[in-house]
C-alpha cells in the first residue's frame, strides 16, 4: 500500500445494481444511489482508508481509486452489485 496523504478527503461512490441484456448477460445498470463520502482519518479492515457519508461506509484505495469494501445502511451489497468511485 502507497501513502495516502495526497488522497482526496471526499469521493462520489456510484452505487449500481446486476441487471441483464437482451442476451441474458450481465451487466451493471445505472446507479441507484449516488453518495458523497468524506475520509474518517481511520483504515478498514481491507487496510484501505475508511470514508463515510449519507449512510455508506467505504473502504477506498486511493491509488487505482477503488472500493475494497463497502455497506450501504449498514448492509453488505446483494450480490453482483457493485461500488464504483465517479469519474472526476
Amino acid at each position: 500500500m502507497s501513502d495516502t496523504s495526497d488522497a482526496p478527503a471526499r469521493y462520489t461512490v456510484l452505487v449500481k445494481p446486476q441487471l441483464a441484456d437482451k442476451e441474458g448477460h450481465p451487466v451493471h445498470g445505472n446507479p441507484l444511489r449516488v453518495v458523497s463520502v468524506e475520509a474518517t482519518g481511520a483504515y478498514g479492515e481491507s487496510g484501505y482508508p475508511r470514508f463515510e457519508g449519507e449512510g455508506v461506509q467505504a473502504e477506498i484505495d486511493p491509488e487505482t481509486r477503488t472500493v475494497e469494501a463497502v455497506t450501504v445502511d449498514g448492509q453488505e451489497l446483494p450480490y453482483g452489485w457493485v461500488a464504483e468511485i465517479a469519474d472526476k
